[in-house]
């Protein structure tokens, strides 16, 4: 059976171009649009439209402080990574990368896929926390382009939540421990205080059974037990455009209620460097911290650590094969999206869906996980 792997971002403009953000952005604000209360399309369209012209310029100016996103580049890399990592595993797949909000559309990508003789796609956000408008929202996208082109015969399968994966809490914790390490610093000195910053949502998306805020805490709980902290701060990075609530508390009131005197800052829900990390972080919350006498020190992302692309391959290879893998992890029906072949890690207790990676284990070797009916 010929077998895709889907590899779905969110994208981001590569230039600081009003022709190319103001679009990008009207497409996530009409994503989103039942956040307002508009009653028809075209004035969903016409709020989308206001709202993209009127963050297009800061925005604008983001991509121009950084030189233009990263991101789209890095997706790309990790598709190809992974497509040769199966490829060492004995698995000869179509891996394509696609993006939410900008070209290749997920739309196009999937008549590439039907164009290429795939009979089993499978979908793979790359969205470690799941949320409501990132993975669940990205396999969505993929369904209605099946169904748009009437492609019946395909099976098709998708991943939402994965941040249970033990290897790849592991490489976040050596990133943690590395920048600690390179700093000079002491996770244990009660002057420096681990920071751990999740993108923002809006909290309606929770209310209506988005499982994304309690994954954030699960996951920042265990990177805190292995690099052996229990005294760690979440904060948000919200994008209050619409004025609806978001999570809480934001980043920025972290940074400017916390005591210490050094703050050691990971961005837990990003795998990819881009406009949230490279503007938001390390120059606007690093200034903030900064004003207020603080040393701030920033833990990347690790999108080109080869232990992630073995995660990547860990998470398909069961859906590639329809059969088990070497190491347990266990899939169970996703609860975020319950739809027929939508698979996650966290729809079962959590000691019975991952083993747990050993406290400042370094090896990050990677496991495979396996399906299962529960």
């Amino acid at each position: 059976m010929k077998v895709g792997i889907l590899v779905l971002n969110f994208g981001e403009p590569a230039t600081p171009s009003s022709d190319t953000v103001v679009p990008f952005l009207e497409r996530i604000f009409y994503a989103n649009a039942r956040l307002d209360p508009q009653e028809t399309d075209e004035e969903r369209r016409a709020r989308s439209r206001q709202l993209a012209q009127r963050r297009a310029p800061g925005l604008m100016a983001e991509y121009e402080e950084i030189g233009g996103s990263p991101l789209n580049e890095q997706a790309d890399t990790q598709a190809r990574e992974l497509g040769l990592e199966l490829l060492r595993r004995d698995h000869e797949v179509h891996v394509y990368s696609a993006f939410q909000f900008t070209p290749p559309f997920i739309d196009e990508t999937v008549k590439r896929a039907r164009a290429d003789g795939v009979e089993r796609l499978v979908g793979l956000p790359i969205y470690p926390l799941c949320g409501h408008s990132t993975n669940v929202a990205a396999l969505d996208e993929v369904q209605a382009a099946i169904d748009e082109l009437g492609w019946d015969e395909v099976e098709f399968a998708g991943i939402t939540g994965w941040h249970r994966h033990p290897a790849y809490l592991a490489l976040r914790a050596d990133g943690v421990r590395q920048v600690v390490r390179d700093a000079g610093l002491s996770l244990d000195d009660p002057g420096t205080r681990l920071v751990f910053s999740a993108h923002g949502t809006p909290v309606k998306y929770l209310e209506e059974g988005s499982g994304y805020g309690e994954y954030v805490e699960e996951f920042c709980r265990e990177l805190g037990d292995l690099v052996g902290v229990d005294d760690y701060v979440i904060g948000y990075q919200n994008h209050a455009n619409r004025g609806v609530e978001w999570t809480q508390p934001d980043v920025e009131a972290v940074i400017e209620e916390i005591e210490a005197d050094t703050v050691v800052v990971d961005p837990v829900s990003f795998m990819h460097e881009q406009s949230e990390t490279l503007a938001e972080l390390d120059h606007e919350l690093r200034e903030e911290a900064e004003e207020r006498g603080l040393a701030f020190h920033r833990v990347p992302v690790p999108y080109d650590d080869p232990r992630f692309t073995g995660v990547l391959a860990d998470l398909v290879e069961p859906l590639i094969t329809g059969g088990e893998s070497e190491v347990g992890l266990r899939y169970g029906p996703c609860r975020c999206r319950p739809r027929q072949g939508t698979v996650c890690l966290n729809s079962l207790p959590r000691d019975e869906a991952a083993p747990r990676p050993q406290v400042r284990d370094t090896s990050g070797g990677p496991a495979s996980p396996r399906i299962s009916d529960g």
